[in-house]
């Protein structure tokens, strides 16, 4: 450039002695340059500008909408200096999933390792960037109690940075926070089969299910949203949803004294079906519910099963997860196989009906269940002096907040899509 510019001054003088002839031309095109920029500005500045809409998103540096990556298949990666995202001190962290104040034996390692998918990379969400890009947002989770697990992990990570908390529970929320100086609201909604259900017993006077000898049960009506969440489709622009653990549990819902009686319309589905049966029916009204009353420009995700790391047994039958370090591939294969038929097949059992009704909605699939059926590490186990080992929850610093730099990692793609 330095060359082209010392050329250039060396024939200033010749085209000096010309400039003159050509000067009347030379000042007729710049006017009309001139004329046509102030029309296109005049034009642009005409246009009526674009309501702006409540969940402001601003780009975050370094992504890329168009790159699309597989964050469900990847490796598990020792890194002996990273450093969670809050500590244990966490108020909102419940007692027996606080592994370092359980004082479980490798509490302090798991948030060491680090989830690395094959051809790209997981961020890791900066909390303050996420208040900032996420300025009057509400954000609602709603689902059991792994739910809750990723809600508190995500609560913990922006308290951190931001201490100024308002303490609520909006539209029948069970726990809610609102950061003030950002005005970011957080909601969990508990409710384990998304759908209304409650205690069933046998009428005097009888009827279809005591004709078939019924005498109690559950009832569970598939079309009709449970009451914690049914009216909070209204405030939150994203929610996150989940249900499955409750689905196949016979100690909480025993198959023959107290089964799942659904009820469709108001009546008793007969005869009466399988639970797997049921949780079809529930998924198709509930997806369909959620697309009908949700708010305009809404984001929805479903989040795909949490995997339980039992060995030995259940729960209640002297089960245990005592792993020090994440599992190798054939061992998860070994553990969740699907024709193994073990004790932690549910996960993908769950996954299958979860897949079937959700790829063809408007709801997003979080999917964690891969990655984390690596991490027979990363439950409580017996921390805190457990009657039970607690193999289903996760550790707070943890494996969940993975599931939110996931989650946030996709929230951020969808919303460059939707621009």
């Amino acid at each position: 450039m330095a060359g082209m510019a010392s050329r250039d001054h060396s024939h200033l003088p010749s085209q000096t002695k010309k400039l003159p002839l050509f000067f009347p031309l030379l000042s007729l095109l710049l006017f009309i340059s001139i004329f046509a920029v102030l029309s296109s500005i005049r034009t642009t500045s005409s246009a009526p500008s674009q309501p702006r809409n409540s969940l402001e998103f601003i780009k975050p540096p370094g992504s890329d909408p168009a790159r699309s990556c597989d964050y469900s298949d990847g490796s598990w990666i020792y890194d002996p200096n990273a450093s969670p995202k809050y500590d244990h001190t966490c108020k909102e962290i419940f007692k027996g999933w606080n592994c370092i104040s359980g004082n479980k034996s490798n509490g302090r390692e798991l948030t060491k390792w680090r989830w690395k998918p094959n051809g790209c990379d997981l961020p890791t969400f900066d909390p303050v960037r996420f208040l900032h890009m996420y300025r009057n947002t509400s954000i609602g989770f709603i689902g059991d109690s792994l739910n809750r697990n990723m809600f508190v992990a995500l609560f913990c990570s922006l308290k951190r940075v931001s201490s100024e908390v308002k303490k609520w529970r909006p539209f029948g929320a069970d726990r809610g926070f609102t950061f003030l100086q950002y005005n970011v609201t957080l909601a969990y909604h508990r409710t384990n089969l998304l759908a209304r259900y409650g205690r069933w017993s046998a009428n005097a006077n009888g009827g279809v299910l005591e004709s078939l000898g019924y005498k109690e049960g559950y009832r569970v009506d598939v079309d009709i949203p449970a009451d914690t969440w049914a009216e909070s489709l209204s405030f939150h622009d994203i929610l996150i949803f989940n249900t499955g653990h409750w689905w196949w549990a016979p100690a909480k819902f025993d198959p023959i004294n107290s089964p799942l009686l659904f009820f469709e319309n108001g009546q008793p589905v007969v005869p009466p079906v399988l639970p797997d049966v049921g949780f079809d029916m529930v998924l198709k009204h509930m997806v369909m519910f959620v697309e009908k009353r949700m708010k305009p420009g809404a984001i929805k995700f479903f989040r795909t099963q949490s995997p339980r790391h039992f060995e030995g047994g259940d729960w209640n039958q002297g089960g245990s997860c005592n792993r020090q370090n994440p599992l190798l591939p054939e061992q998860v294969e070994e553990l969740f196989s699907l024709k193994n038929n073990g004790t932690n097949v549910e996960a993908r059992l769950v996954n299958q009906h979860l897949y079937k009704f959700l790829q063809e909605s408007g709801l997003h699939i979080l999917d964690i269940t891969h990655l984390s059926e690596f991490r027979a590490d990363a439950h409580p186990s017996a921390a805190g002096g457990k009657k039970h080992d607690d193999c289903m929850h996760w550790c707070l610093p943890g494996l969940t907040d993975t599931w939110n730099d996931l989650f946030i990692a996709q929230l951020n793609n969808v919303k460059f899509r939707t621009k």
